[in-house]
């Protein structure tokens, strides 16, 4: 347990006014996925300025290299990792703005809000001389939104060493502490028949209809969906099968040569990917056969499924921060979406943990955070690292 004169110090280290003008001044640069070395640069000088040591690595994307800091204690210790991306949603750039101790634009909810606690967590560390041991590893990168990003960036960084014993990503999820994830793709099906659209009166009798066998493949999906949710895990939920995109066609009344639906498959059980592709792949060749139309199936794998257990030092430690903070531990569950965790999980084979403030509005044009969450996340990460990396 941390004790009360180091709750109190953090809590008094961690300073509003500064943490409002970081997460402003990375709001305030639009930074669209492939495109985040502007607010890469900014966000260097910012700790530069604070008098941290800042490494510019290119894991696998020159055009942005990522930020990486280490505060290290002096003394041996666990490593503690507070990851974050800079890039947002590809959606029109709506700027900063204060109004009533809440915090708008685009990246203030996903993730720029959670970066600036992340980064007011280490002045407070630093500016209380309170790690006993081990070291904090921040690093901050591009690459994340899909479909847009490949998390190339994620892959280099593991691949050149940074990655920490643990993981904390401040990711707008804050009533439960989830510590399990599925997996997740994204597939793209596209139906084609040979031949040109035509008009509906003109087409022939035996025209192969793609707008119907999408409607086909559709329904089949949904009874797909049904078969697979009786895979379940206790805190992941279950296997699904999510359909969010058809369109097929130029007017009301063409007969199209080509049918597009995209969606995503995720699963429970760790390394089921190439399983759940190919239940996809059957299923689109069994109905291009009977509709004589040929289906593409386009498939991205974004993350696999993952768990932590409930007695891993970095759970334990931030049930005490968090308790320390809030009055109270965060109950266990699951985590709906996708993040950078996963993907630490499946390649560094590190516990990871996703907690960040009470937010709202990500992948929309309307993206908030109070001021007030963003405090409180960043004297959470100060007094899990405190008890974290004191092994």
């Amino acid at each position: 347990m941390v004790s009360e004169t180091i709750v109190k110090d953090i809590s008094r280290a961690v300073d509003r006014d500064r943490l409002l003008s970081t997460a402003i001044d990375l709001i305030s640069i639009p930074s669209p996925t492939r495109s985040a070395d502007k607010i890469s640069n900014r966000l260097s000088e910012i700790l530069q300025n604070d008098g941290f040591a800042v490494e510019r690595v290119e894991a696998n994307w020159p055009k942005a290299p990522a930020v990486v800091v280490r505060f290290e204690s002096g003394k041996r210790g666990r490593t503690l990792q507070f990851d974050g991306h800079l890039d947002t949603v590809h959606l029109p750039y709506v700027p900063p703005r204060i109004d009533n101790g809440i915090l708008r634009g685009l990246g203030a909810a996903d993730m720029k809000g959670g970066i600036a606690a992340c980064v007011e967590a280490l002045r407070a560390l630093r500016e209380t001389r309170a790690l006993p041991a081990g070291e904090v590893l921040f690093t901050a990168h591009d690459h994340h939104e899909g479909p847009w990003g490949d998390k190339r960036q994620i892959k280099g960084l593991i691949d050149a060493g940074y990655v920490g014993d643990a993981v904390l990503f401040p990711e707008y999820l804050s009533n439960r502490l989830p510590l399990a994830g599925r997996g997740m793709a994204i597939f793209q099906m596209t139906i084609h028949r040979t031949g040109e659209a035509i008009h509906e009166v003109l087409r022939p009798a035996d025209l192969p209809d793609v707008l119907g066998t999408g409607a086909k493949l559709i329904g089949q999906l949904g009874a797909l969906g049904k078969q697979i949710s009786a895979n379940a895990h206790p805190y992941m939920g279950n296997d699904s099968v999510f359909v969010g995109q058809i369109s097929s066609g130029e007017i009301y009344n063409q007969s199209p040569a080509q049918c597009h639906i995209q969606g995503t498959r995720r699963w429970v059980q760790p390394g089921y990917a190439p399983a759940a592709r190919a239940e996809l792949e059957t299923l689109v060749e069994r109905l291009a056969e009977t509709s004589n139309t040929q289906i593409d199936l386009n498939w991205q794998t974004r993350a696999d499924a993952f768990s932590v257990a409930e007695t891993d030092p970095i759970v334990l430690a931030f049930q005490n921060a968090h308790r320390a903070i809030a009055g109270h531990p965060l109950p266990f569950g699951d985590k709906p979406f996708v993040d950078d965790g996963n993907r630490y999980a499946a390649l560094a084979d590190v516990p990871v943990l996703t907690h960040g403030p009470n937010a709202r509005g990500a992948h929309t044009t309307d993206e908030w955070v109070p001021l007030d969450e963003l405090v409180r996340v960043a004297r959470v990460y100060a007094l899990t690292a405190i008890g974290y990396c004191n092994c």
